[in-house]
């Protein structure tokens, strides 16, 4: 056979493939995947209580910096102290422990369960949150630590970002205490203290610890996107979406040490310059795109719920084979690639985020370094991250090593698994059926990857249970004004209370 018939029974097998896949994917079934009839329960909560209660750990300056030893011990052992003296029923009833390494401040808290045959549960939040930029200080309504509630709103740093979802779960165990409610199987919180690096001296602790105790976890939740509407295009409604799967992290540090010297004399190509160059070939390189497993479930949920003309797009991604990529498929591509949050789920993303070089106006300095930070699709590992960014690069001055406490991206949790229909069920009781609930691949990351990852606790659940007014309020995680509404709040707070009775159905 000659190399041109060759070509031409490839391109004849591929459209082969691809016209059965389309054909297969026209047989699927692409009716609605939304529970329906689930009675909203009310649930009465000491909302101004609560409300006084988050305030206060606002008040506490539990960040995490990205110098690790930049760290305020005193301000985790404050709030730790506020926690025992805010939920005296939780402290008395769980067994608290102090755990990570080197540092112990992350919380596992035990609630034994009335069956201890049965698999545990775990509610995961965290402690920290990111510093505040100095120069965002003045766009600030409020003091960024000062806890204020006006406006119908609690501010601060951590009252989105993650303080909310410690305190309601808190809230709600001291309300079942009360009540002297045992859940049947034994429910674990575990509040990691530096999530917002990565977690690698708290969660990942923590999850050994709770691996060498439990031969399986029968269910995760954690923070992720909260509840918006308008959040994605074409969908005006309510939207709920529960993460189940989550991208990887590595970060580079790319660097050039060379000779330095007085201004006065410069070389023809400077440090700077020469590094400068590199990051531009690092960030032109992009990661090609692909539809992940957790996109194409994504899809199948929401399609249907989208405007009936582009439901055969939706459709033919639900339905789509990895082998191969149809006419539907590429138009989909091209369409996620057009917003910036979209891109980031169909593919390794490449962001440059740091950039370090020289220390007088007079002086060449002798070295340069950069840091660029990818959150992989699954098979990117950090060997083959590094190897494309050497590639990309082609430069032998340059030198690039892993920096970060890199994580792969995480198996994929069932969408079909009671675990989810229990979090889609207590979501319709809290917030009512006028709302799209849907599962999606998490761009970004929180401390159950580390539980994730690994084959003892398959199936993570993501989500901040939090409704937000708009995609405007969305802006406060790690940004300014970052705030959350008290009567929202109260709703969060049942949340929990709820999901606690319906844990028991798992």
């Amino acid at each position: 056979m000659t190399k041109q018939s060759k070509i031409f029974t490839s391109i004849a097998s591929a459209l082969a493939l691809t016209a059965s896949v389309v054909a297969w994917a026209d047989e699927q079934d692409f009716s609605s995947m939304q529970m329906q009839g689930i009675e909203k329960v009310e649930v009465q909560v000491d909302l101004e209580g609560a409300t006084q209660r988050l305030s206060k750990a606002v008040q506490f300056k539990t960040i995490s910096n990205q110098d690790r030893s930049d760290f305020d011990e005193q301000a985790f052992k404050d709030y730790h102290q506020f926690l025992e003296e805010s939920y005296p029923l939780v402290h008395k009833t769980l067994k608290r422990e102090e755990v990570g390494d080197p540092r112990p401040f992350s919380l596992i808290y035990t609630w034994e369960g009335k069956d201890p045959s049965l698999p545990p549960a775990i509610f995961m939040a965290h402690q920290d949150v990111v510093p505040i930029a100095e120069e965002s200080r003045d766009q600030w309504e409020v003091e960024p630590f000062s806890g204020d509630v006006k406006d119908g709103y609690i501010w601060g740093r951590g009252s989105l970002d993650d303080k909310n979802q410690i305190h309601a779960i808190l809230e709600a165990t001291e309300m079942k205490l009360k009540e002297g409610f045992q859940p049947d199987r034994t429910i674990l919180f575990v509040f990691g203290h530096d999530e917002e690096v990565g977690g690698p001296e708290g969660a990942k602790h923590a999850a050994d610890i709770i691996e060498q105790r439990y031969d399986k976890i029968a269910f995760v939740m954690d923070e992720s996107a909260p509840l918006i509407p308008g959040v994605f295009p074409g969908i005006r409604e309510n939207t709920a979406l529960i993460g189940i799967a989550q991208k990887g992290f590595v970060s580079l540090e790319i660097a050039i040490n060379g000779v330095g010297g007085h201004s006065s004399q410069p070389g023809d190509e400077s440090n700077i310059v020469a590094l400068a160059k590199a990051v531009e070939k690092v960030e032109a390189a992009q990661f090609p795109y692909k539809i992940h497993e957790a996109v194409r479930y994504q899809y199948r949920f929401m399609g249907p719920e989208l405007a009936e003309e582009q439901q055969p797009l939706y459709k033919a991604v639900a339905y789509g084979n990895d082998d191969t990529v149809t006419d539907l498929e590429e138009k989909f591509l091209e369409a996620m690639a057009t917003n910036q949050i979209t891109r980031a789920m169909i593919h390794t993303t490449t962001a440059v985020t740091m950039f370090n070089a020289g220390v007088k106006d007079n002086v060449l300095p002798p070295a340069a370094t950069a840091v660029v930070n990818f959150r992989p699709m699954p098979g990117d590992t950090p060997e083959v991250i590094i190897e494309h960014v050497r590639k990309a690069i082609g430069d032998d001055r340059i030198t690039i090593r892993d920096i970060s406490a890199s994580t792969p991206a995480t198996n994929v949790a069932d969408p079909h698994g009671e675990g989810y229909k229990i979090l889609e069920k207590t979501i319709r009781q809290t917030w009512g059926n006028d709302l799209i609930v849907s599962p999606f691949f998490v761009i970004g990351g929180s401390d159950s990857k580390h539980f994730q990852a690994r084959s003892f606790a398959p199936d993570v659940y993501t989500m901040t249970a939090i409704q937000l007014e708009s995609t405007k309020e969305f802006e406060g995680f790690h940004g300014v004004n970052e705030r959350i509404l008290v009567d929202e709040y109260g709703r969060s707070i049942g949340f929990f209370y709820q999901l606690m009775d319906n844990l028991d159905k798992l």
